[in-house]
C-alpha cells in the first residue's frame, strides 16, 4: 500500500469520476460510491466515539468494528468481492449478547442521549441504519453480499446496546421516552 498511497493528490477525479478497486471508473455520484462514502462516514463517527474515555471492552470492540468497516468499504469498492463473512456477524452477535447481559431489560423506548459517549454511540447507530438502507438499495440493482447487509444490521443493534452500556458505565440510566399527550 505504501506505493499506492504515496501520491494523494492525483487530479484523476477532477472530471467527476473515480476509480473502483477493480480499475473501472464510475461517476462520483453513482450509488456504489455513495455507499462507500456512507461506510466511511460511519467509520468516522466511530472514530469520534473512540476519542472519548471508554471502558476497555467497548474500545476493543469498536476498534475491531472500524477494521471491519474498512473491509466492508473495500468489498463495496471491488464489485463481486466478499470480505465480510459469517464469522464477522457471529462476532457481533457474541459481543452484543455479552454487553446486553449486563443491562437491565428494556421496558420503555429510550431516547438517544445521556452521556456524550452514549450519545455518540447512538449517532453512529443512526448513521449505520442509513448505511444499511443505502447498501440494500445498491443490492436492488447490483450484487451485494448478504453478509454485508447482515453485518450492518447487527452492527446497528450492537451500537444501540453500547449506547446503553456507556450510560451505565457512567452511572447514568437510559433516557426514557415520555409520550407527549398534547397540551
Amino acid at each position: 500500500m505504501g506505493n499506492r498511497l504515496s501520491k494523494i493528490v492525483t487530479r484523476t477525479g477532477d472530471a467527476g469520476t473515480t476509480g473502483l478497486g477493480d480499475g473501472s471508473r464510475v461517476t462520483k455520484d453513482c450509488l456504489r460510491i455513495d455507499c462507500i462514502g456512507e461506510v466511511d462516514e460511519l467509520n468516522s463517527c466511530i472514530g469520534v466515539l473512540l476519542a472519548e474515555t471508554l471502558p476497555d471492552a467497548v474500545r476493543e470492540t469498536l476498534l475491531s468494528v472500524q477494521n471491519d468497516l474498512f473491509d466492508l468499504g473495500g468489498e463495496i469498492c471491488i464489485p463481486n468481492s466478499a470480505y465480510i463473512s459469517e464469522n464477522h456477524i457471529l462476532r457481533l452477535e457474541e459481543q452484543a449478547g455479552r454487553f446486553n447481559a449486563e443491562l437491565s431489560p428494556l421496558k420503555n423506548f429510550i431516547l438517544p442521549g445521556g452521556t456524550r459517549a452514549a450519545s455518540l454511540a447512538h449517532l453512529a447507530r443512526s448513521v449505520c441504519r442509513r448505511v444499511e438502507r443505502r447498501v440494500v438499495h445498491l443490492g436492488n440493482s447490483e450484487p451485494v453480499s448478504d453478509f454485508a447487509r447482515k453485518y450492518l444490521n447487527r452492527l446497528s443493534d450492537l451500537l444501540f446496546i453500547l449506547g446503553r452500556t456507556l450510560n451505565q458505565a457512567e452511572g447514568r440510566g437510559d433516557v426514557l421516552w415520555v409520550q407527549n399527550k398534547g397540551s
